[in-house]
C-alpha cells in the first residue's frame, strides 16, 4: 500500500494555495491552475506547506488521497518552475518549424503536417530537429508532446521518427539476406 498521500507538499516562495468549495486554486509566478476534487479529501494549508487529509475511509478514498496529493504537487511545481518535454526529430529531411501557435512538420509524408498547439502550452523549435514543449500544466504538456510524437513514432528498424530526449528506442536487426 502506497503512502504517497501522507507526504506534505512544501510551498516555494511566491506560491499560494486556496480552497473554495470543491475547487483547489494554486497561484504562482508562472500562472494559476485550478482543480476540482471530491469530498473524500480535505486540505490543511499553512504558510509553507500543504497536507492532504483523507476524510472518508475505504479503498476508493485511499486512491483519491494519493491522486489528489500527486495532482497538487504537480500544480505547485508547475506554477513555480513549469514543465518541459524535449522531442528529438531524426531522419533525412525531417524537420519542424514553429509559426505562431502552429508547428509545421516535414516527416517523410507527401504533405507537410500542421499541428495546432492548444492554449496554455508553448512549443519552441530550438533547432529544426529539436522541439521544446513547455507549460505549467503537466498533463497538458505531456499530452501535446505525446500527440506530436504520435505523428511519426520512432522506428525500431531505422533511426527515423520523433522521440523524447530521454527515450531509449530498442533497435531490431533487419533481414540478413539469402545465404
Amino acid at each position: 500500500m502506497s503512502r504517497v498521500g501522507k507526504k506534505e507538499i512544501p510551498l516555494p516562495k511566491g506560491v499560494t494555495v486556496s480552497v473554495e468549495g470543491n475547487t483547489l486554486r494554486v497561484k504562482g509566478a508562472k500562472g494559476e491552475l485550478t482543480q476540482t476534487f471530491r469530498d473524500d479529501v480535505s486540505f490543511n494549508i499553512s504558510a509553507d506547506k500543504v497536507e492532504v487529509v483523507k476524510v472518508k475511509s475505504g479503498k476508493d478514498s485511499s486512491a483519491m488521497h494519493g491522486l489528489y496529493r500527486a495532482l497538487l504537487a504537480n500544480m505547485v511545481k508547475g506554477v513555480s518552475d513549469g514543465f518541459v518535454k524535449t522531442l528529438i526529430i531524426s531522419g533525412t529531411g525531417y524537420r519542424a518549424e514553429v509559426k505562431g501557435t502552429s508547428v509545421f512538420l516535414n516527416l517523410g509524408y507527401s504533405t507537410q503536417i500542421e499541428y495546432v498547439v492548444p492554449e496554455g502550452v508553448s512549443v519552441v523549435a530550438e533547432m529544426p530537429t529539436k522541439l521544446n514543449v513547455s507549460g505549467i500544466d503537466k498533463a497538458a504538456v505531456g499530452q501535446v508532446a505525446a500527440e506530436i510524437r504520435g505523428i511519426r513514432k520512432p522506428g525500431t528498424y531505422s533511426d527515423k521518427g520523433i522521440r523524447y530526449s530521454d527515450e531509449i528506442v530498442k533497435r531490431k536487426v533487419g533481414k540478413t539476406g539469402v545465404k
